[in-house]
């Protein structure tokens, strides 16, 4: 094997972790659907920071390493109009996920507010700040940009 076919390898193993921490993303949203005590909210903040993590090395890998791939293998060049659009649509996909993580890190700091005060008991506010409609929308948006970007790669449209 030669070491470009080692960074494309480890450069589809970061999309993988992209696409997993997604997911979790969608399994958080839909299972704090209905949450609406702070213990509640603030119990899934651990698989928040593996979700967190995850996209950080799936983003970070795929757009290193697709650099790195677009540079190095003689048949691709930056410029090709599917690589352009791959590195639009990532960073629209960036930015898409961070208002998602914003919109849902709401219900976090209002958890930490209410059980810091003493309420533990269900909370109306809270279970609004879950179901945060900005949220669900960004996240939704964040997934299509995403299956995009897969797309671009797998077929390279104007290659």
């Amino acid at each position: 094997m030669t070491l470009d076919d080692w960074i494309l390898a480890l450069h589809v193993l970061s999309a993988f972790a992209f696409v997993g921490a997604v997911v979790l993303f969608w399994v958080l949203i839909v299972a704090g659907w209905n949450v609406d005590l702070p213990e509640d909210t603030l119990r899934v903040e651990r698989l928040v920071k593996v979700g967190n993590a995850a996209v950080a090395v799936g983003a970070g890998g795929t757009i290193v390493l697709g650099i790195w791939l677009a540079f190095s293998v003689g048949d691709h060049d930056i410029w090709d109009p599917w690589i352009v659009a791959a590195l639009v649509l990532w960073g629209l996909t960036g930015f898409a996920g961070q208002r998602t993580g914003k919109a849902y890190a709401r219900a976090t700091e209002r958890a930490r507010e209410l059980e810091s005060g003493g309420a533990t008991g269900p909370s109306p506010e809270l279970l609004a700040l879950n179901r945060t409609q900005e949220g669900l929308v960004m996240h939704t948006l964040t997934s299509l940009l995403l299956v995009l970007i897969l797309v671009d790669m797998i077929w390279k449209p104007g290659a």
